[in-house]
């Protein structure tokens, strides 16, 4: 059977960087401070692609690894999460990146990143797996990817792929200036990709970096709008999120949890909104079906926050449930 007499694809395709974060087993010391390290898999676009599957959906990643222990070890974690690693590829001369993390007394992370290069940003366009790209129906990746090439030239390949497709485009920017040449070059390096995207979800913060402007005002962050966006939201940590479409726009409370780690809040807060466009695209013309898709985000970025590491923390949809009927 060709894949055009199948039922139209709902899997995801994330792309970018898988690594294993180091993150200090007692919380809020620097990373001089600390005696101990826990070894925790990361990378924003991997992270939303177990978090797709946690919540029942489909997904795929595409990305390079080192042919190193660190790699394969990856690479186990993805498929024990669900998720297809059809878009993987080994690199015998290049390491898995790494990363420090740590986690200050408030929660929120410093790090410091050892890539020089890793394997991550040494994926080639003819590495691509642009038959996988093609059956998606939301292709989602972050700015990482854009910093050196040749990664930088297989992300375009594969957005343009995936757009001539007729496929959603998703972006999250995650911006992670310790990677980037310097500030300027960052803001300049994730716009250059910003008007292609159909889906933008960025936080507070990356308003602020991206705009230079106060991230509360609204024109402020209108400015960030372009022409074929359908959706635009913005993160606002435990307050919840805003939202911004052709015809409608609100904001959505966030949940009051205990936090103990905000890695991979964003990433799950992105998979669950992900695996709800993925069911429905007319969300984007639907403020309720929108509202609530937003509401099912929060919680489970929310429950992300309550436990260290971003995919050993990521929740089940009863777990996003339970939080949601608590709070009702």
């Amino acid at each position: 059977m060709t894949i055009s007499e199948t039922s139209p694809s709902s899997t995801i395709v994330s792309f970018g960087e898988m690594l294993i974060d180091f993150v200090p087993d007692i919380a809020g010391v620097s990373l001089a401070e600390s005696t101990g390290f826990l070894k925790a898999p990361g990378g924003a676009p991997a992270n939303v692609a177990c978090a797709i599957t946690k919540l029942g959906g489909s997904s795929a990643f595409i990305g390079k690894f080192g042919d190193d222990e660190f790699g394969h070890m990856l690479v186990d974690i993805l498929k024990k999460n669900k998720v297809n690693t059809d878009g993987v590829c080994f690199d015998e001369h290049a390491r898995t990146a790494l990363a420090f993390v740590t986690l200050k007394r408030n929660g929120e992370r410093e790090f410091m990143f050892y890539r020089n290069p890793s394997a991550d940003m040494l994926l080639k366009e003819s590495e691509l797996n642009l038959g996988l790209i093609k059956q998606a129906k939301i292709f989602h990746y972050g700015s990482i990817s854009l910093i050196s090439e040749p990664c930088k030239s297989a992300h375009m390949a594969a957005m343009k792929a995936a757009k001539e497709a007729g496929i959603l485009l998703s972006y999250d920017p995650n911006i992670r200036l310790p990677l980037w040449p310097s500030p300027q070059a960052a803001r300049e390096g994730i716009k250059s990709i910003w008007n292609q995207a159909d889906f933008i979800k960025v936080s507070d913060d990356e308003v602020q970096f991206l705009t230079q402007e106060d991230p509360d005002k609204e024109d402020i962050v209108l400015t960030l709008w372009h022409e074929t966006l359908k959706l635009l939201v913005v993160t606002d940590g435990e307050k919840g999120c805003r939202y911004f479409t052709k015809s409608f726009k609100g904001n959505v409370s966030g949940f009051s949890v205990k936090t103990v780690d905000t890695t991979g809040a964003g990433d799950a807060f992105v998979g669950a909104l992900l695996v709800s466009i993925a069911k429905d695209t007319n969300i984007f013309r639907d403020e309720a079906k929108l509202r609530e898709a937003l509401t099912f985000a929060n919680a489970c970025g929310a429950i992300c926050t309550t436990k260290k590491g971003a995919i050993p923390a990521l929740p089940s949809t009863s777990n996003a449930h339970e939080l949601m009927s608590k709070a009702k």
